[in-house]
Parts: C-alpha cells; structure tokens; sequence
C-alpha cells in the first residue's frame, strides 16, 4: 500500500502536493532518521548480545565447578602416589648399580678373528 501511495504522489506531484509535502517530511530526513536507528542498533546489538552471553555464562559457569575440588583432590594424591613408586625405583636403581660396582671386575675374553 505505501507503494502505491507512492507511486500515485509520483504521478500527480505536478498539481498536488505530494504525500512527504503533506507529512511536513523532507526527503533528507527519511535519511537521516535511517542513519540513527542504524548507528543506534549497530551499537546496541553487540552490548546486548555480550551481556546475554554473561548472564549465561554466569549459570554454566558455577556447575562445572561443583566437582573440580574434589577431582583435584584426586590428583594431586595421585601424583602423591607416582612420586613415591618413582622414588622406590630409584632407590632400587642405586642398589643394584653398587652391587655390581663392588663385584670383582670381569675377565673380558681376548678378542679373536
């Protein structure tokens, strides 16, 4: 329908007054209004937009932490538990090393062709 009117303004602005004449509105104001609401929404959207994902993150954000203390709890005595069988192996490693350096050197074979 706004096409129509319109185009009907474009067809009898020669003898009466058109339909932006009628509405006090000038052509470049239709511009300008366009210009404000964009600059208006280009800036908004993207505020609301981010305070939206912050209010989600807020929620999901609170229920993965319910479990990490106690998950690391259990790694830390894990690692308890590796540093402690590693220590036993090293251990282990140095008593057989001085076992074997206070043994009587081997007699090595002459080496014949």
């Amino acid at each position: 329908m706004i096409a129509v009117v319109f185009a009907n303004a474009q067809v009898v602005a020669s003898d009466a007054p058109s339909v932006l004449r009628l509405a006090m509105v000038q052509p470049g104001d239709i511009a300008i209004v366009a210009i404000v609401f964009g600059t208006v929404g280009s800036i908004a959207f993207p505020i609301v937009r981010a305070w939206a994902r912050r209010l989600e993150g807020r929620t999901s954000a609170t229920l993965p932490l319910a479990g990490v203390e106690e998950r690391l709890e259990r790694i830390e005595r894990a690692v308890d538990a590796m540093s402690i069988e590693v220590e036993r192996i090293s251990e282990g490693q140095r008593f057989v090393t001085k076992l074997l350096a206070e043994r009587a050197p081997m007699q090595i074979p002459p080496h014949t062709l």
